[in-house]
Protein backbone atom coordinates (compact mmCIF):
# COMPACT_ATOMS: atom_id res chain seq x y z
CA UNK A 1 0.00 0.00 0.00
CA UNK A 2 2.84 2.36 0.88
CA UNK A 3 4.55 1.48 -2.39
CA UNK A 4 1.43 2.39 -4.39
CA UNK A 5 1.04 5.67 -2.50
CA UNK A 6 4.69 6.50 -3.12
CA UNK A 7 4.28 5.73 -6.83
CA UNK A 8 1.21 7.97 -7.12
CA UNK A 9 2.87 10.89 -5.31
CA UNK A 10 5.94 10.46 -7.55
CA UNK A 11 3.93 11.69 -10.53
CA UNK A 12 2.29 15.11 -10.87
CA UNK A 13 -1.46 15.51 -11.37
CA UNK A 14 -0.74 16.44 -15.00
CA UNK A 15 1.25 13.25 -15.57
CA UNK A 16 -1.37 11.04 -13.94
CA UNK A 17 -4.15 12.63 -16.00
CA UNK A 18 -2.07 12.32 -19.17
CA UNK A 19 -1.44 8.62 -18.49
CA UNK A 20 -5.10 7.85 -17.71
CA UNK A 21 -6.34 9.82 -20.72
CA UNK A 22 -3.87 8.04 -23.02
CA UNK A 23 -4.81 4.60 -21.69
CA UNK A 24 -8.54 5.36 -21.97
CA UNK A 25 -8.08 6.57 -25.55
CA UNK A 26 -6.11 3.47 -26.52
CA UNK A 27 -8.56 1.02 -24.92
CA UNK A 28 -11.56 2.80 -26.47
CA UNK A 29 -10.05 2.71 -29.97
CA UNK A 30 -9.13 -0.95 -29.48
CA UNK A 31 -12.70 -1.84 -28.51
CA UNK A 32 -14.12 0.03 -31.51
CA UNK A 33 -11.71 -0.88 -34.31
CA UNK A 34 -9.84 -4.02 -33.27
CA UNK A 35 -11.17 -6.25 -30.45
CA UNK A 36 -8.84 -9.07 -31.55
CA UNK A 37 -5.15 -8.15 -31.38
CA UNK A 38 -4.59 -7.98 -27.65
CA UNK A 39 -0.85 -7.96 -28.31
CA UNK A 40 -1.27 -4.53 -29.91
CA UNK A 41 -3.24 -3.33 -26.90
CA UNK A 42 -0.60 -4.66 -24.53
CA UNK A 43 2.21 -3.00 -26.50
CA UNK A 44 0.38 0.33 -26.50
CA UNK A 45 -0.15 0.28 -22.73
CA UNK A 46 3.48 -0.67 -22.10
CA UNK A 47 4.65 2.04 -24.50
CA UNK A 48 2.57 4.79 -22.88
CA UNK A 49 3.74 3.76 -19.41
CA UNK A 50 7.34 3.79 -20.62
CA UNK A 51 6.96 7.33 -21.94
CA UNK A 52 5.64 8.62 -18.61
CA UNK A 53 8.70 7.24 -16.81
CA UNK A 54 11.04 8.48 -19.57
CA UNK A 55 9.52 11.95 -19.25
CA UNK A 56 10.69 11.89 -15.62
CA UNK A 57 14.18 10.74 -16.64
CA UNK A 58 13.57 7.47 -14.79
CA UNK A 59 15.52 4.37 -16.03
CA UNK A 60 12.38 2.26 -15.57
CA UNK A 61 11.19 3.89 -18.79
CA UNK A 62 14.07 2.33 -20.70
CA UNK A 63 13.34 -1.10 -19.21
CA UNK A 64 9.77 -0.83 -20.48
CA UNK A 65 11.05 0.37 -23.88
CA UNK A 66 12.97 -2.89 -24.23
CA UNK A 67 9.74 -4.86 -23.79
CA UNK A 68 7.84 -2.50 -26.10
CA UNK A 69 10.48 -2.90 -28.83
CA UNK A 70 10.08 -6.66 -28.82
CA UNK A 71 6.29 -6.63 -28.95
CA UNK A 72 6.10 -3.83 -31.54
CA UNK A 73 8.56 -5.72 -33.74
CA UNK A 74 6.19 -8.69 -33.79
CA UNK A 75 3.22 -6.45 -34.65
CA UNK A 76 5.15 -4.78 -37.48
CA UNK A 77 6.06 -8.16 -38.93
CA UNK A 78 2.37 -9.07 -39.16
CA UNK A 79 1.79 -6.25 -41.67
CA UNK A 80 5.10 -6.65 -43.56
CA UNK A 81 6.46 -3.40 -42.14
CA UNK A 82 9.90 -4.94 -42.08
CA UNK A 83 11.47 -1.53 -41.65
CA UNK A 84 9.66 -1.06 -38.35
CA UNK A 85 10.46 -4.63 -37.32
CA UNK A 86 14.16 -4.29 -38.11
CA UNK A 87 14.28 -0.83 -36.55
CA UNK A 88 12.84 -1.86 -33.22
CA UNK A 89 14.43 -5.30 -32.91
CA UNK A 90 17.77 -4.49 -34.52
CA UNK A 91 18.23 -0.88 -33.42
CA UNK A 92 15.80 0.45 -30.81
CA UNK A 93 16.04 -2.69 -28.65
CA UNK A 94 19.85 -2.72 -28.31
CA UNK A 95 20.01 1.08 -28.11
CA UNK A 96 17.36 1.11 -25.36
CA UNK A 97 19.55 -1.37 -23.49
CA UNK A 98 22.59 0.89 -23.91
CA UNK A 99 20.50 3.92 -22.90
CA UNK A 100 19.40 2.06 -19.76
CA UNK A 101 23.04 1.45 -18.86
CA UNK A 102 23.89 5.09 -19.59
CA UNK A 103 21.00 6.38 -17.46
CA UNK A 104 21.90 4.07 -14.56
CA UNK A 105 25.52 5.22 -14.67
CA UNK A 106 24.56 8.91 -14.63
CA UNK A 107 22.03 9.51 -11.84
CA UNK A 108 21.48 13.10 -10.80
CA UNK A 109 23.25 13.58 -7.45
CA UNK A 110 23.00 9.85 -6.77
CA UNK A 111 19.22 9.83 -7.26
CA UNK A 112 18.53 6.64 -9.23
CA UNK A 113 15.03 7.76 -10.23
CA UNK A 114 16.35 10.74 -12.23
CA UNK A 115 19.10 10.80 -14.82
CA UNK A 116 21.51 13.70 -15.23
CA UNK A 117 20.54 15.73 -18.30
CA UNK A 118 23.38 16.12 -20.78
CA UNK A 119 24.24 18.88 -23.26
CA UNK A 120 25.41 17.87 -26.73
CA UNK A 121 28.67 19.19 -28.13
CA UNK A 122 29.87 19.75 -31.69
CA UNK A 123 31.37 16.26 -31.90
CA UNK A 124 28.04 14.69 -30.95
CA UNK A 125 26.24 16.50 -33.77
CA UNK A 126 28.86 15.35 -36.30
CA UNK A 127 28.65 11.73 -35.13
CA UNK A 128 24.84 11.76 -35.19
CA UNK A 129 24.70 13.28 -38.69
CA UNK A 130 27.20 10.88 -40.26
CA UNK A 131 25.74 7.84 -38.48
CA UNK A 132 22.18 8.75 -39.50
CA UNK A 133 23.19 9.01 -43.17
CA UNK A 134 24.97 5.65 -43.08
CA UNK A 135 22.14 3.89 -41.24
CA UNK A 136 19.47 5.35 -43.53
CA UNK A 137 21.34 4.36 -46.68
CA UNK A 138 22.03 0.82 -45.44
CA UNK A 139 18.48 0.21 -44.27
CA UNK A 140 16.95 1.56 -47.48
CA UNK A 141 18.64 -1.19 -49.49
CA UNK A 142 17.80 -3.78 -46.84
CA UNK A 143 14.14 -2.76 -46.92
CA UNK A 144 14.13 -2.82 -50.70
CA UNK A 145 15.41 -6.40 -50.62
CA UNK A 146 12.56 -7.33 -48.27
CA UNK A 147 10.00 -5.63 -50.54
CA UNK A 148 8.86 -3.50 -47.60
CA UNK A 149 5.45 -1.85 -47.81
CA UNK A 150 5.47 1.99 -48.00
CA UNK A 151 9.26 2.01 -48.15
CA UNK A 152 9.66 5.81 -48.19
CA UNK A 153 7.90 6.34 -44.87
CA UNK A 154 9.50 3.20 -43.44
CA UNK A 155 12.95 4.59 -44.32
CA UNK A 156 12.14 7.99 -42.81
CA UNK A 157 10.96 6.21 -39.69
CA UNK A 158 14.32 4.47 -39.43
CA UNK A 159 16.18 7.79 -39.66
CA UNK A 160 14.10 9.50 -36.99
CA UNK A 161 14.16 6.41 -34.75
CA UNK A 162 17.94 6.17 -34.95
CA UNK A 163 18.46 9.83 -34.10
CA UNK A 164 15.96 9.55 -31.24
CA UNK A 165 17.58 6.50 -29.65
CA UNK A 166 21.04 8.03 -30.08
CA UNK A 167 19.89 11.19 -28.30
CA UNK A 168 18.30 9.03 -25.60
CA UNK A 169 21.66 7.35 -25.05
CA UNK A 170 23.32 10.78 -24.86
CA UNK A 171 20.69 11.93 -22.32
CA UNK A 172 19.67 14.92 -24.41
CA UNK A 173 16.20 16.50 -23.96
CA UNK A 174 15.85 16.52 -27.73
CA UNK A 175 15.38 12.74 -27.83
CA UNK A 176 11.72 13.28 -26.94
CA UNK A 177 11.27 15.90 -29.65
CA UNK A 178 12.72 13.61 -32.33
CA UNK A 179 10.56 10.76 -31.05
CA UNK A 180 7.58 13.10 -31.51
CA UNK A 181 8.67 13.57 -35.14
CA UNK A 182 8.93 9.81 -35.46
CA UNK A 183 5.40 9.50 -34.09
CA UNK A 184 4.13 11.74 -36.90
CA UNK A 185 5.80 9.47 -39.46
CA UNK A 186 4.30 6.38 -37.82
CA UNK A 187 0.86 7.97 -37.75
CA UNK A 188 1.11 8.34 -41.53
CA UNK A 189 2.52 4.83 -41.93
CA UNK A 190 -0.21 3.10 -39.93
CA UNK A 191 -2.91 5.31 -41.44
CA UNK A 192 -1.94 3.82 -44.79
CA UNK A 193 -2.18 0.36 -43.21
CA UNK A 194 -5.66 1.17 -41.87
CA UNK A 195 -6.83 1.81 -45.43
CA UNK A 196 -6.27 -1.91 -45.98
CA UNK A 197 -7.46 -3.12 -42.59
CA UNK A 198 -9.52 -0.88 -40.28
CA UNK A 199 -8.21 -2.58 -37.15
CA UNK A 200 -4.92 -0.68 -37.56
CA UNK A 201 -6.72 2.55 -36.66
CA UNK A 202 -6.13 1.49 -33.06
CA UNK A 203 -2.37 1.62 -33.77
CA UNK A 204 -2.78 5.10 -35.27
CA UNK A 205 -4.53 6.25 -32.10
CA UNK A 206 -1.72 4.69 -30.08
CA UNK A 207 0.90 6.82 -31.81
CA UNK A 208 -1.26 9.94 -31.50
CA UNK A 209 -1.16 9.32 -27.74
CA UNK A 210 2.59 8.72 -28.02
CA UNK A 211 2.98 12.06 -29.80
CA UNK A 212 1.29 13.97 -26.99
CA UNK A 213 3.37 12.15 -24.36
CA UNK A 214 6.64 12.73 -26.21
CA UNK A 215 5.92 16.44 -26.50
CA UNK A 216 5.26 16.52 -22.77
CA UNK A 217 8.49 14.59 -22.21
CA UNK A 218 10.49 17.23 -24.10
CA UNK A 219 8.93 20.05 -22.08
CA UNK A 220 9.59 18.24 -18.79
CA UNK A 221 13.21 17.44 -19.69
CA UNK A 222 13.82 21.12 -20.41
CA UNK A 223 12.49 21.89 -16.93
CA UNK A 224 14.69 19.15 -15.48
CA UNK A 225 17.72 20.59 -17.26
CA UNK A 226 17.08 24.09 -15.91
CA UNK A 227 16.46 22.78 -12.38
CA UNK A 228 19.59 20.62 -12.39
CA UNK A 229 21.75 23.45 -13.74
CA UNK A 230 20.49 25.85 -11.08
CA UNK A 231 21.22 23.36 -8.26
CA UNK A 232 24.81 22.66 -9.27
Amino acid sequence: MKGLKKLITYFTITEICLWFFSIALIITSFCIFDRENYLTLFASIVGITALIFCAKGNPIGQVLMVFFSIVYGVISYSFRYYGEMLTYLGMTLPMATLALISWLKNPFKGKRSEVTVNTLNKKDFIVISISAILVTTAFYFILSAFNTANIVFSTISITTSFIAVFLTFKRSPYFALVYALNDVVLIVLWSLASLVDIKYISVVVCFIAFLVNDLYGFINWQKMKNRQNSSR
